[in-house]
């Protein structure tokens, strides 16, 4: 094994030593009031679906944004996470931090299956190939006995948080939302400025002078796959627990679309456009939702708008006018 198996070149680790910027804890600091106190001026339901596409978008983000990975297939990890954490509410039992937890486990444990094959190819080849497994998973989703067909998997109890604290009011289950979407937020931030993380943009930037350098480029494309895999699966189990329901839109191809459409709208390979995106999208969808099919032609509408005066998106054009990473 080389040196740089196990030291990362120093101009790749020396930008992650540096401490969380002031501009960053400001935003995040805001970020944590606004959601607390969010429920006061909206839907407790609608707030946490926010947050719940707030989170997949950015799980998204950290494949596509900084590992430089297009996925069309990450309804399957959303979806997937949210079958099995309503299947463990139901039928099993178990609390919401169990059902949550072992969701995302089994996201990830999908996300290692699909992602050692996937990452053989490049370009589209990979995104074909991570297409093809996501509608594998959503016609297991739509024949298995366990996942409801068609009709789901219904009226999923909430139960009580570690057997003590219910959160079947939208109020008290609110926090608990909070709490998932700020921390794995603030977990992926951390990935992004760790050592792992400025291999990633050195991978993206230029593969073959990272192989060069002697990284193991495979294992990191595998292993940014499950992260990202893992915390969509995240967001997955989580919005299954708010709205007490897994349906086959968790793991439809559309759902995968999505998300990037969000993460385009509000800026790849930024912490906090994924974030916004998400927010623009779930508004739409929700307050236009009495338009029926003309919200996916305003959705449409919006993104050529986006892409034509906001070619970095929204919080990367912001960026450039700030000149400070966002």
């Amino acid at each position: 094994m080389s040196a740089t198996d196990t030291q990362p070149a120093p101009e790749l680790h020396r930008p992650a030593t540096q401490g969380m910027p002031m501009l960053h804890k400001a935003i995040f600091a805001a970020l944590l009031v606004v959601l607390a106190v969010l429920p006061i001026l909206v839907y407790p339901v609608f707030a946490m679906k926010v947050m719940c596409f707030a989170l997949f978008a950015a799980a998204f983000n950290l494949l596509l944004g900084f590992g430089g990975l297009l996925s069309f297939g990450h309804a399957a990890y959303f979806g997937g996470a949210s079958y099995v954490a309503a299947h463990a509410s139901k039928v099993w039992g178990w609390s919401p931090e169990l059902s949550i937890l072992v969701g995302t486990l089994a996201a990830g444990i999908l996300g290692l299956a699909i992602g050692a094959l996937a990452i053989r190819r490049q370009g589209i080849y990979f995104a074909m190939v991570t297409l093809a497994f996501a509608q594998m998973v959503y016609f297991f989703a739509l024949q298995a006995e366990f996942t409801g067909g068609e009709d789901g998997i219904q009226s999923v109890p909430r139960g009580s948080l570690f057997g003590l604290f219910p959160v079947d009011e939208n109020e008290a289950l609110y926090y608990l939302v909070l709490a998932i979407t700020f921390g794995g937020i603030l977990l992926l931030y951390r990935i992004v400025h760790s050592p792992f993380g400025q291999v990633l943009k050195a991978i993206r930037e230029n593969e073959p002078r990272a192989v060069s350098l002697g990284y193991r480029v495979n294992r990191y494309k595998l292993t940014v796959f499950v992260l990202s895999a893992t915390l969509a699966g995240l967001a997955g189990a989580t919005k299954s627990q708010v709205f007490q329901l897994a349906s086959l839109t968790d793991v439809h191809w559309s759902m995968s679309g999505e998300v990037v459409l969000m993460t385009l709208l509000g800026g790849v390979g930024t912490v906090f456009g994924p974030l916004l995106g998400a927010t623009i999208v779930v508004t739409m969808q929700n307050y236009l939702a009495s338009m029926g099919a003309w919200v996916t032609v305003i959705q449409g509408v919006i993104f050529v708008l986006g892409v034509l005066l906001f070619r970095e998106g929204i919080i990367g054009v912001l960026s450039k006018w700030l000149k400070r990473p966002l």
